[in-house]
């Protein structure tokens, strides 16, 4: 499984071992996402830094578009299906998040590729930035409702 973490907060009064973390996650601002495998290290970060982030499992159409709209490489040049396809052993952008969502591939693994994907704040705004995705808000552990998240920010 695949996870996609954006960070919600900002960097005002972040303790210590929280902002490590989610220096850590390469959450360094807001808006910032990234693009995580699954592993008992990785939900042990996210549990760390629930307070400033939010995550869920992405869906192979949107890794692809967040790919095709926000990924850069180092000069902030745009990701494209030529470059994928010198770079790499895939063909095009569609089957290079297939990897990444059957955990082939790691999006960093990339070579000369940014591992932060930046984000607009969200369509309409966040349901609130205090308060967990379970009491109506936006923070936290939130399944698939990520991809929705996703569509307001690109």
């Amino acid at each position: 499984m695949t996870y996609a973490a954006i960070r919600v907060r900002g960097t005002v009064n972040v303790q210590p071992n929280i902002k490590k973390t989610l220096e850590l996650l390469n959450l360094t601002r807001a808006n910032h996402c990234v693009i995580l495998k699954e592993t008992p290290i990785t939900k042990g970060m996210l549990q760390v830094a629930k307070d400033y982030i939010t995550w869920g499992e992405i869906e192979k159409n949107n890794l692809t578009k967040l790919i095709t709209n926000r990924g850069r490489l180092e000069g902030d040049k745009p990701l494209t299906e030529d470059y994928i396809k010198s770079a790499t052993s895939y063909s095009t952008i569609d089957k290079l998040s297939q990897a990444i969502i059957d955990e082939k591939l790691k999006y960093k693994e990339i070579p000369e590729v940014k591992p932060v994907l930046r984000l607009n704040p969200p369509k309409k705004g966040y349901e609130g930035i205090k308060r967990s995705f379970s009491n109506k808000g936006a923070l936290g552990y939130r399944g698939k409702d990520i991809n929705k998240l996703i569509e307001r920010m690109i």
